[in-house]
Parts: C-alpha cells; sequence; structure tokens
C-alpha cells in the first residue's frame, strides 16, 4: 500500500485507503471544495446514501452539481458492495495502517533527497530478510477465510463516524449574516456622515471621537467574521466502544498522559489539586491507558508528601466510583453537591458504603490539612524526609530533577485487588543561571518525561485547580481524535472552560460564557478553537512540530518557503529561515523513513539517528527521539524500567534544552505568558486543524478569581501576553503566510486576540468624552439632520438585532452577554490599559513591573471572597472615570438649570453618553463599595481628591459667564490699580 501511495501523485482517500480517482476532467476527484478533504467516488456516494450531504470534516455542504451527476450515475452493485466491506474493515482498523504524508512522498522521489530515498531502499531490502517473527493484526485477518471474517463482522455502529458535525439551521444564521452585512454598510454610511460633518467648534473633541469610533469598528470586524460559520458537533461514544472495546479482544482505545502543573502549594492547596488527581485516576477509561504526571515546579515536599497520600486513598476512591458511576469523581465536589445522591442507585449497599467513603475521605482531609498546617513554617535545616535525608528541593531555585512513581509500575493496587492507573511525581531540575520558562517549560518537560515512560499518542493537560467532571470526557475526546475521518489533521481537542463557586449573576464575567459558547463555536467553523491552557487534548505529534499528514509540503522557490515573511516576497529576508524550513522537512519525512527502526540493533539506531537533524530539533536522548517516531506510541517491551526512569532524568535537566527546538519550534511554545495562545496559533500555521467539544455534561470544571481585583490581575495577565505577542516575530499580522495553511478568518481570530489590548486607549478617551462635554458645554456631534437621526437609529438597531440573533443561535443569555459588555469596558479601561504600557516597557525597556494587591476586608459568608476589597493600581483609571462622569452629570444638569428651557435638549445627549459610561462601569462600583457600603479609606481620599481637582477645573472653566463677560471683567481687573 505505501509502495501505491508513493509512486502515484494521486491523493488516498482517508476512509478506505485507495485512490481518490479522477473526474471527467482527469483530475483528482474532490467531493468538498472548502477543506479537500480525500475522500474516493465510492465512499463519497456512500455518504450520500446514508444521507450525509456535509463533509464530515469541515461540515460545508457538498456541491448541488456534484450531488446531481452522483445520483444520476449508476455502478456496478457487486463492486460497490464489495468496496463498502473493504472500507468498513479499512476504518475499524485503521489505526493499524501508518499514516504518510504528500509532504513525505516528494522527499523520496527524483526531485527530493537522494540519501533518504537510497536509505529507504535499503531499509526496504532488510525488512524482508529481517521478519518480525510475529504477525500483526492485519495480516492475522487476511490469513482468516472471508466466510469467517463475514461472521465476526460488528456492530453496524462501528462503521458509522464517530461524531458529526451539526450545522446551524439557515433559519438562524442567514438573517444573522444579513444583519452583519447590513450593519457594515451602516457603519460606512455613519462614518462618511462622520467625517464629513465635522463640528468647528469642538473640533479637538470630535476628532478624538471619530478616531475612536473608527478603531471600534475595526476591533467589531475582527471579532465578528470569524463567526461567520459556527457549528456545533456530536459524538457517539457508544459507536467508539464497538469499533475498539470489542469482546474477546483487547482494547484498542488509544492511551493518554495527563499532566497536572502546580507551583506552589500555600497559593494553590493541595487539598484542590489531590482532587484533580483523583478525578483522573477515577476516569471511565482502560487504567493500563491513563497515565498521570504531575509537574511540581516549585519543587515544594509538601506537594510530594500529599501525592503520597492521595495514591493511598485512590486505592479506595477508585474502585468506589466505578462500581456506582459516581459523578463527578472528585471526592470534594461530589460530597459537597446539594442533590439527591440516591438518584438512579438501585444496590443496596450504596449508601453504607457511600457512609463508609465519606468518613475515609474526612480523615484524608485532616492528613492533607495537617500537612499543611506543617508546611506554614519552613524548618531553619530545610524540610527531610521519613528516611532522614534532606529534600532534594530546599532550594526550589537550585535542584536536581525528581521523578517518582506512586502507582501502575510498583504494581499497587485498589482494595479490590484491580490495577490502577500510573501516577507520577515530576519536578525538573532547576540551576541558577538557566531560563526555565515557567509554566510553558514545565508542560515541555512533561512532554520528555512521558515520552520516555509511557508515550502515550495523546497528552490531556489540566491545571491544577481544573478537575474532571465527565469522567467520559477522554471518550469524547476520541471520537475525534480516533476517527479515521476527522482525526488525522487534528492537532487538538478543546473543551470549555466552566466553573464552580461563582456567583449567581457573575457581576465580572468570570463564567466568559460569550467566549466559549459564541466566539469558540464560531472558530470551530472555520479552522477550530484556539488553545486556551486547560481542558485540552492534544495529538502528540503535533506538538513535535511535525505538520498533518494530509497537507503538502512548503513550496520550495517561491516566498512561501519562508514561514513568517509577507506575501509578494520573492526572496526570504534571512536564508536561515529557509534553511529552518528544510529541516522541517526533514523532520516530516523522517517519520516514515526511521519507521522500521525497531529492525535494527542498537549501534545501528545510535548511527541511524545520529545521521539526522533529530538531536539538534528534539536534544540529546535516543530514546526519546525514538519515541517521537512512534505514531501510535508505546514503549518497547524490552525497555527497562530503571534504564528509564533514569533517561527520564536526563530529559528534564535543565540544560537539555539548550541549542534545541524546544520552545521555537516544538512543544509549548516560550516569548510570552500566555503560551497557550502562541502554542495553538503555531500549530494552525503549519495547517492542522482543531476540534470544539462540548458535551451536555461539562467535561471539566475548576475554579475562578471571583473579586474584582484578582479578576483584574488575571485578565492583565492575558492581556500581557497578547501584548507580547504582537511584539514578538509570531504576530499574526505578519507570521505564517507562508504556504497558506492559516485561513483568513482564523488569521483575523488571532489578531483580535493580540489586538485587543490596545482597544483600551481609544476606550478610556471615548469614555473620558462624555464628562469633558458636560464640563466645557460643547458636543462631539452638531446639530442632527433626519439623515444623521436616521443612521445613528439604524446603527443603534443594528447592534442590537446582532446582538439578538447571536443570542439565538448560540444559546447564551442576554445577561451574560451584557456582563460581558460592562466587564470588556471595566477591563479595556483597567487591565488592558496597564497591560499595553507594562507590555511596551517589558518588550522594549526591559522593565518588568509588577502591581501589587493587598487585601482590605474580608467576610466569612456565602460568597465571602467576592465582597473582599484588595487595593491595587488597577482600580485608579475606571475610579476616576467613575468621578469625572458623575461630576459632569452634576455639572451638566446646573448649567441646564442657569441656561433655562434651551439648554435641555443638547443636555440629553451629553447626560446620555455618560449614564452609558456609568451604567457599564457600575459593577465595578460596586466591587469597590464592597459589602455594605464599608469602602477603604484610600479610595474615599481618592475620591475627595478626583472630585476636588475635577470640580476646581470645572470653577475655571465657568461655563455660567459668557467668553464677552469673561474678557470685560478681565480688562476692568487689569485696569484697577491695586
Amino acid at each position: 500500500m505505501f509502495l501505491r501511495m508513493m509512486e502515484s501523485g494521486v491523493p488516498v482517500c482517508h476512509t478506505c485507503g485507495e485512490h481518490v480517482g479522477l473526474n471527467v476532467n482527469g483530475e483528482p476527484f474532490v467531493a468538498c471544495h472548502e477543506c479537500n478533504f480525500p475522500i474516493c467516488k465510492s465512499c463519497f456516494e456512500y455518504d450520500l446514501k446514508e444521507g450525509r450531504k456535509a463533509c464530515l470534516r469541515c461540515g460545508s455542504p457538498y456541491d448541488e452539481n456534484l450531488l446531481d451527476d452522483v445520483e444520476k450515475a449508476t455502478g456496478d452493485q457487486s463492486t460497490m458492495a464489495a468496496h463498502l466491506s473493504k472500507s468498513q474493515d479499512v476504518g475499524i482498523h485503521a489505526r493499524h495502517i501508518s499514516s504518510v504524508s504528500t509532504l513525505d512522498s516528494e522527499m523520496t522521489e527524483d526531485n527530493g533527497n537522494p540519501i533518504w530515498k537510497n536509505r529507504v531502499e535499503s531499509w526496504k531490502e532488510k525488512k524482508n530478510k529481517k521478519k518480525k517473527p510475529a504477525t500483526t493484526k492485519v495480516e492475522r485477518e487476511a490469513e482468516i477465510p472471508p466466510e469467517q471474517q463475514m461472521e465476526d463482522k460488528p456492530a453496524p455502529d462501528a462503521s458509522q463516524p464517530l461524531s458529526t458535525i451539526i450545522p446551524i439551521p439557515k433559519s438562524r444564521l442567514a438573517p444573522y449574516r444579513t444583519v452583519i452585512i447590513m450593519r457594515l454598510i451602516i457603519l460606512g454610511l455613519f462614518f462618511h456622515y462622520r467625517v464629513t460633518n465635522p463640528v468647528d467648534s469642538a473640533f479637538g473633541l470630535w476628532l478624538t471621537s471619530v478616531i475612536c469610533e473608527i478603531w471600534f469598528a475595526f476591533s467589531w470586524v475582527l471579532d465578528q467574521f470569524p463567526k461567520w460559520y459556527p457549528v456545533n458537533r456530536e459524538t457517539y461514544i457508544d459507536r467508539l466502544s464497538a469499533r475498539y472495546e470489542r469482546e474477546g479482544e483487547p482494547n484498542e482505545l488509544a492511551a493518554v498522559d495527563f499532566f497536572v502543573s502546580t507551583v506552589d502549594p500555600l497559593k494553590e492547596p493541595p487539598l484542590i489539586t489531590a482532587n484533580t488527581v483523583l478525578s483522573i485516576l477515577a476516569l471511565d477509561y482502560p487504567v493500563d491507558k491513563v497515565s498521570c504526571y504531575i509537574s511540581d515546579d516549585g519543587a515544594a515536599m509538601l506537594t510530594f508528601e500529599s501525592l503520597v497520600e492521595t495514591a493511598d486513598f485512590a486505592r479506595k476512591w477508585v474502585p468506589f466510583c466505578k462500581k456506582f458511576s459516581i459523578e463527578p469523581r472528585a471526592p470534594e465536589f461530589y460530597f459537597s453537591q446539594k442533590i439527591d445522591y440516591l438518584k438512579d442507585k438501585v444496590q443496596p449497599s450504596f449508601v453504607k458504603e457511600r457512609r463508609a467513603m465519606k468518613r475515609d475521605y474526612e480523615e484524608y482531609k485532616i492528613r492533607i490539612n495537617a500537612l499543611v498546617a506543617k508546611a506554614q513554617k519552613t524548618p531553619e535545616e530545610g524540610w527531610t524526609m521519613q528516611d532522614g535525608t534532606p529534600w532534594p528541593g530546599n532550594n526550589p531555585r537550585d535542584h536536581p530533577g525528581m521523578i517518582q512513581v506512586f502507582l501502575g509500575y510498583s504494581g499497587a493496587r485498589d482494595i479490590e485487588g484491580n490495577e490502577l492507573p500510573r501516577l507520577v511525581y515530576v519536578s525538573r531540575e532547576k540551576r541558577p543561571g538557566y531560563q526555565h520558562h515557567k509554566k510553558a517549560g514545565a508542560e515541555n518537560a512533561l512532554v520528555r518525561v512521558s515520552a520516555v515512560l509511557t508515550n502515550a499518542p495523546f497528552i490531556l493537560n489540566l491545571d491544577c485547580d481544573h478537575y474532571v467532571n465527565n469522567s467520559k470526557a477522554v471518550r469524547e475526546a476520541m471520537c475525534f481524535l480516533m476517527d479515521p475521518q476527522v482525526g488525522r489533521d487534528v492537532c487538538y481537542v478543546q473543551f470549555p472552560q466552566r466553573f464552580d463557586g461563582i456567583d449567581r449573576s457573575d457581576r465580572y464575567a468570570n463564567r466568559n460564557t460569550v467566549f466559549f459558547d459564541v466566539n469558540m463555536k464560531g472558530l470551530d467553523g472555520i479552522q477550530g478553537p484556539v488553545y486556551v491552557g486547560t481542558g485540552c487534548v492534544f495529538n502528540r505529534q503535533a506538538l513535535y512540530g511535525y505538520g498533518p499528514p494530509s497537507m503538502p509540503s512548503f513550496p520550495k522557490s517561491s516566498s512561501s518557503s519562508c514561514s513568517c515573511c509577507c506575501p509578494g516576497k520573492k526572496e526570504p529576508k534571512d536564508p536561515s529561515e529557509l534553511y529552518r524550513d528544510a529541516k522541517r522537512e526533514e523532520l516530516d519525512a523522517a517519520i516514515f523513513n526511521l519507521r522500521e527502526i525497531d529492525n535494527y540493533d542498537e549501534y545501528e539506531r545510535s548511527m541511524l539517528i545520529s545521521q539526522t537533524s533529530f538531536e539538534k530539533t528534539f536534544g540529546l536522548s535516543s530514546v526519546f527521539i525514538e519515541s517521537t517516531l512512534m505514531e501510535n506510541g508505546g514503549v518497547a517491551e524490552s525497555a527497562n524500567p530503571s534504564t528509564l526512569i533514569k533517561e527520564a532524568i536526563h530529559v528534564i535537566s535543565c540544560g537539555y534544552e539548550e541549542k534545541t527546538a524546544w520552545g521555537k519550534e516544538i512543544g509549548w511554545i516560550y516569548g510570552s505568558v500566555t503560551e497557550d495562545i502562541l502554542t495553538g496559533f503555531k500549530m494552525h500555521c503549519r495547517g492542522w486543524r482543531s476540534i470544539y467539544c462540548m458535551p451536555l455534561r461539562p467535561a471539566f470544571k475548576g475554579s475562578a478569581p471571583i473579586n474584582l481585583s484578582d479578576r483584574l490581575h488575571q485578565v492583565l495577565r492575558w492581556a500581557l501576553g497578547s501584548v507580547e505577542i504582537f511584539l514578538s516575530r509570531h504576530c499574526p499580522l505578519w507570521y505564517g503566510f507562508g504556504g497558506g495553511r492559516l485561513k483568513w478568518l482564523q488569521r483575523l481570530a488571532y489578531i483580535n486576540t493580540i489586538v485587543y489590548p490596545f482597544t483600551s486607549l481609544p476606550l478610556i478617551a471615548y469614555c473620558s468624552l462624555p464628562a469633558i462635554c458636560l464640563l466645557t458645554g460643547k458636543f462631539i456631534i452638531p446639530t442632527l439632520s433626519n439623515l444623521a437621526s436616521v443612521l445613528f437609529l439604524g446603527l443603534f438597531l443594528s447592534i442590537i438585532v446582532t446582538a439578538v440573533l447571536e443570542l439565538r443561535w448560540s444559546g447564551v443569555s442576554i445577561e451574560d452577554l451584557w456582563r460581558n459588555e460592562q466587564f470588556w469596558v471595566i477591563g479595556g479601561v483597567s487591565a488592558h490599559l496597564f497591560a499595553v504600557f507594562q507590555g511596551f516597557l517589558k518588550m522594549l525597556a526591559g522593565i518588568d513591573t509588577n502591581f501589587t494587591v493587598t487585601a482590605k476586608a474580608a467576610d466569612d459568608a456565602d460568597f465571602g471572597e467576592l465582597y473582599i476589597v484588595k487595593w491595587t493600581t488597577l482600580l485608579i483609571p475606571p475610579t476616576t472615570l467613575l468621578i469625572v462622569n458623575m461630576v459632569g452629570v452634576v455639572a451638566g444638569f446646573s448649567d441646564a438649570l442657569n441656561k433655562g428651557y434651551e439648554a435641555w435638549g443638547p443636555l440629553f445627549g451629553k447626560v446620555f453618553f455618560s449614564f452609558w459610561v456609568i451604567l457599564h462601569l457600575y459593577p465595578f462600583l460596586k466591587g469597590l463599595m464592597g459589602r455594605q457600603n464599608r469602602t477603604p479609606t484610600i479610595v474615599v481620599l481618592w475620591s475627595v481628591l478626583l472630585a476636588s481637582v475635577f470640580s476646581l477645573v470645572w470653577v475655571r472653566i465657568n461655563p455660567f459667564v459668557s467668553t464677552a463677560d469673561s474678557t470685560t471683567v478681565s480688562q476692568s481687573c487689569i485696569s484697577i490699580d491695586c
């Protein structure tokens, strides 16, 4: 099959493995013109027969002309039936057939690398001489007579797609798109009116307002148009089980390595981390396919000791969860549920065992809390372990690498004698003088450790405070990643973030519902959602920097050979860019060329690896490099566990990444505190697509900062990361144009993720304009004509209708939309503003500034943290805007009372905009006041100071006295001789 794929330039069907065939024009058959998903005519006809008239990959409907041609065409039914049988078999066992990209084929042809070609031929000859004693499952099935194969035919569901795209109904999407286009036209007419009708009496204010409005329109386009193709998806877990978990055969679900990262156990409570770990160990997934790695980047003995206790408690908790189908499988959150826990539980022993388990968990909590209390004060001589030896991580910035396997390899079993998933503690080496890259560096260390110890083909990363809320979450992701029709080009499956412990009104939009339920659905219809840092299942090969199998190689003779050059350039700016892409093609080719590396002895393997650029890319570890070549994962059966542990210690050494591509082209990408956005962006630039999975029961749940100050600091960190990406070489404005692998709407979405902090500058100016207009008596809009009134009314109506229609197809409530709008203003005039200045200071001047948070009040009632007032510098700008607008409203009404009836008309427009600002900042005002109006003294002092300043400014402007009167008064004063 491989030879057939290499010798022909015709693409291969991703369903049955045969050539897609040619159309009437002699060109390769293409079913979907949106994504060019390779599917042959026979499989295409079968899809139509089953009633599927949309592409399984991108969801776009098939061309009507093509549908008509297929419906008219008639073929040999027996041939069709034979082909369907073959496609069904290949669909079931497609994971046993290694995939080869078009890029690999080019490298082995005459115009490719002759060294690789000769080496492949020699490997083929050696493979024929050196047969493996064991036959593969595909070969065994080939020896079975056709009659017996028909008898063993699986259930019909096994041959069906594991997921499907549910397009948004046209009745909801068509009006939505129509209103967007109408709003764009109205904006054009609106700006034509604004630019051609300046306000001469307040030209500066008018010009400022027009510039701000143009920027708002630009940011709206960036945010709106990536939502042009929203989709929903549905998964079929029963079909997944029917295909990969057939009775009497070994379980063939893919293995998954879980990554949980933590730094400081005093800030990230060990009990919360332990609940996350317990929810992973109790997953509804084969235990031999699950491995949980805990990254302790603070090298804290408290974290280590809490994991010892957690591993012991897991022996009781895991069988209890699986026996009674407990949800969620994090004990803290399960026992705190205020629901009828007897619902759907029919076993008589459940109540008794639940009561005993709750008692065991309370005892476990006491032990963990005792460890936390003990760790509050560090001994002068440092921590010591139970055997009396010093804890290696006593200096968190200077310590060796540490690995401890708690479950799995040690043979530990639960109380019922069943096997448990692996649980591995990892703390990478840290030494002074080395750059460790914070969370991104820790995640890359886990990638290497897991590749050496377990090497699962998929990786799921979670924050320490995000537990598994749906025990079938991994199966949901596998419905995409293990589907031969969909999963080949999927780099990751992203789940939405859901949160516990947020007040019902969600005052500060902590749930981010609009982003997760609107924006991410829209991106899923283009090239996929962005990576948001947690709750994401990765294809390990995508993290290694390889391109998707079905994508062609980068052109070598054009500007597209440079991955970050501008379109239209005939020559790359830097020859190193061309060299780097050539090396990347060589690494892509090596996935196929070194596929048979297991046929060689140790010396031959080391020679083959040294002849490539693998060591310069992945580092000096032959064990790890070999693992990168295994598409289906796994560790060699002959591997010695003790040897693997030593190799794992080696790959987490502090100098391992030096002079390699880690953090630059492979793994989590360095260069920003929001490494998640950058990592996903690089994958999309290589041509991968991602999937957004929203199961009915949320897959993961976490905790979010609910008080105002902590929320603003969280938003500050996100915005700072966006500014860092904007100022880096990975800026979506110019990076990734080579090859055209990043779709334009996807690029707009990424541009929006990096430029939104800059909206703070026009936003704070625009929020100040109403107060300035009220204090000076001027306005930014001239006297309205009938046409102008229609334009303003049309603009406001289009904004409202767009929001209503968006709510209709997304299912988001109007309260969530309003909270999101309010916090967009609150965060824009505070955290985003500081992020812009901090980003420029950090990237251009090398000055790193921090804004401290100090708690000023507390409350022990429900949601008490919501009412904690923490004074921070971020509160100054919105506080100032509030006071200025309030002073402006008072001044405006005072002025209107003195001037009489004619002044009330112009006052209405000015006061309307001021109230617009105050209404958007109202949640901020409530947060500033705390509970029961207990305002911190510093807030009162700031308020009095700012109110005094602006009152004096208002008196200096003196709007009650006309210009002529003030001139007369000044002249008379000069003539007086004092």
